[in-house]
């Protein structure tokens, strides 16, 4: 196998970034931009810590992100596993990065920047739904922003629902947890969850 090993090799290989790769990307958020992550429901957060890296997959009813000013975007910690995988890292490691997807659009956009964990009572009371609220937001400070280009999404031709896996096809979780555990009672897990998510959605 041959690997590549610096970064003037990679560079040699595919030789110099065209312009627009390069001018798209903003230290803050344009216009245009904002408007772009406001259509976004769904994002990936990577963090990084001590024990490595993680993504996770975030998502909301509406706006994935609340946007403060051209610098700042809330994101709330709305219920989960709590793993807070995601939280860990950000109060050791403030570096963080996002990607948004807009349904329905080929065009993703990325936001690279640092974070802290807020629990300011009135800040999470502001995103209060059914009466509930997050534990705590995530307040990220933007250092870059851009769209990322669209072949990816073409190529994977993920809008098209003629290419959509029937979830019937695919094991549940209850199957993977015990793939994962042998004795872990897999029927009862699918059985339950869906109550079960409807009562913890926030």
């Amino acid at each position: 196998m041959t690997i590549i090993r610096s970064v003037e090799e990679l560079n040699a290989l595919y030789g110099a970034a065209g312009e627009a790769s390069l001018v798209k990307v903003t230290s803050k958020l344009t216009p245009d931009y904002a408007q772009m992550i406001e259509a976004s429901p769904f994002a990936a957060l990577a963090t990084v810590g001590p024990e490595g890296l993680d993504c996770s997959p975030r998502g909301d009813d509406g706006s994935v992100v609340r946007i403060v000013d051209e610098k700042t975007v809330l994101m709330p910690d709305w219920r989960g596993n709590n793993r807070v995988d995601s939280l860990a890292n950000i109060v050791r490691d403030p570096r963080v990065a996002l990607m948004f997807i807009v349904p329905g659009s080929n065009t993703t956009m990325r936001i690279n920047g640092t974070a802290v964990v807020s629990v300011d009572p009135d800040l999470t009371k502001s995103f209060e739904i059914d009466g509930k609220h997050p534990r705590s937001v995530i307040v990220v400070t933007i250092g870059e922003v851009y769209f990322q280009c669209a072949r990816a999404l073409i190529r994977s031709q993920l809008w098209n629902p003629e290419r959509f896996i029937d979830p019937q096809s695919l094991p549940t979780p209850g199957a993977l947890l015990k793939a994962a555990k042998a004795d872990f009672d897999r029927e009862s897990y699918d059985r339950e969850w869906p109550e079960r998510a409807a009562k913890t959605m926030w």
